[in-house]
């Protein structure tokens, strides 16, 4: 493969002066194009957001916000912040928007500041249902400084229990409530989060991280006209930089930012900003709705799929860009499935069921996500061979069939190349 295949010539540069990184770039873009790349929190990039994300303004030192910077010569990249504000406010139809947070989980640590002191009581999903780790995990921050308390999902349907979650809002009165999870396929209903923080007098932040390229889509509903704050990351349906934003009604507005910088943040990722401007100008647009409403359809497609190949869609399937699959009916965990499938050139990953009768690292599911098939150019029709690679890859014993299963991945991805090559 050419230098310039992908980089442009200043990759010559980068291959005289590191060779072994060079190499690793090439790999890793070799093993996105020859793989099926199923991770529910990834995408693939337009050049245009990685040529921001890798320019001079990673540079530039920036500490505060457009017009009070703590350093001079912030003209410029003043500019690029106002940009991505004012297109974040006008995609999401949001009062107010920050757009510095590195992460989504930095995110939601300054939702944490701007409305919460340690030792609050914030009712979140449980991770082991499908919650996150800034939701309450013991081993994070959220965990050990806040009081956290965890709603479920009901067993029989897998839907969230809302009926559980009023009565644990009434009876602990949490400071904060938290919408959203990492590995929960159905929609979530805000409205009737905002009625039961409204009840109790609670906070409602709404996790976005999954889904907030879905509303930018306009392919489901939004979760900014009920919501105090709504936070997620920049790098997953959405389609652009690694990073996190946040959005807010204007009462809020203050806290959050002083959450963000001085108190949780130094200096803005300027080149991560930039990056963020320029998918949120992407996302305006027909056809990322019309890539939004066709991750789900192929979300919807797959499970169906899978079904049929006998690995059984949590809850009964999905309306966004993720499935959870439970596996124990095939008689393979969660930890062998995705090894299973790593050796076929098929990257998803291990993630627990509600109601796992096994650990974590192990686990009786796995999750697939479409959003980079679908960037790929992917639709309904190709889901039926999707489904059959994996189902073939999950149950594979034997190495040389995962073998085979890879070569007809890599015929696959072949005819919908990510990055096509010059």
């Amino acid at each position: 493969m050419s230098a310039n295949t992908f980089w442009g010539p200043d990759f010559e540069e980068l291959q005289s002066q590191d060779p072994q990184i060079a190499q690793i770039l090439l790999d890793e873009l070799n093993r996105q194009r020859t793989g099926l790349q199923l991770i529910a929190s990834e995408n693939l990039t337009s050049p245009a957001v990685l040529a921001a994300f890798g320019s001079v303004l990673s540079n530039k030192y920036a500490e505060g916000y457009p017009g009070k910077r703590y350093y001079g010569g912030c003209e410029v990249v003043d500019q690029a912040e106002n940009l991505a504000i004012d297109r974040a406010k006008k995609l999401f139809g949001a009062d107010h928007a920050n757009v510095q947070p590195h992460s989504g989980a930095s995110a939601n640590l300054a939702a944490y500041a701007a409305f919460t002191k340690p030792g609050d009581k914030v009712l979140a999903l449980s991770l082991a249902q499908g919650g996150h780790l800034t939701h309450g995990s013991p081993v994070n921050f959220s965990g050990q400084w806040f009081e956290p308390i965890h709603y479920t999902v009901k067993k029989d349907t897998e839907y969230i229990d809302y009926d559980e979650v009023r009565s644990l809002a009434i009876e602990h009165r949490p400071k904060m409530i938290i919408a959203g999870a990492t590995a929960y396929p159905r929609l979530v209903d805000f409205a009737v989060f905002r009625q039961i923080a409204d009840e109790v007098g609670a906070i409602l932040m709404v996790d976005a991280a999954h889904f907030i390229g879905l509303v930018a889509g306009k392919a489901i509903p939004s979760p900014v006209p009920h919501a105090d704050v709504v936070c997620f990351t920049t790098h997953k349906v959405l389609r652009g930089p690694r990073g996190g934003m946040i959005l807010c009604k204007e009462e809020h507005a203050k806290a959050i930012d002083k959450a963000v910088f001085p108190k949780m943040q130094g200096g803005p990722l300027m080149n991560a900003v930039a990056a963020k401007a320029v998918v949120l100008k992407e996302c305006d647009t027909a056809p990322y709705q019309d890539y939004a409403k066709q991750v789900i359809k192929n979300a919807q497609a797959l499970a169906a799929a899978l079904n049929d190949q006998g690995l059984r869609p949590v809850s009964g399937g999905t309306d966004t860009h993720l499935i959870l699959l439970d596996l124990q009916g095939i008689g393979v965990d969660g930890k062998e499935a995705e090894k299973r499938c790593d050796a076929a050139q098929i990257t998803l990953n291990k993630n627990s069921i509600p109601y796992d009768p096994q650990p974590p690292m192990i686990s009786s599911g796995i999750r697939v996500g479409t959003p980079s098939i679908t960037t790929q150019g992917m639709k309904e029709d190709a889901m039926v061979e999707v489904a059959a690679l994996i189902a073939g890859a999950v149950k594979a014993t034997d190495p040389s069939t995962s073998i085979e299963i890879g070569k007809k991945v890599n015929q696959l991805v072949a005819k919908y190349p990510a990055y096509k090559r010059a």
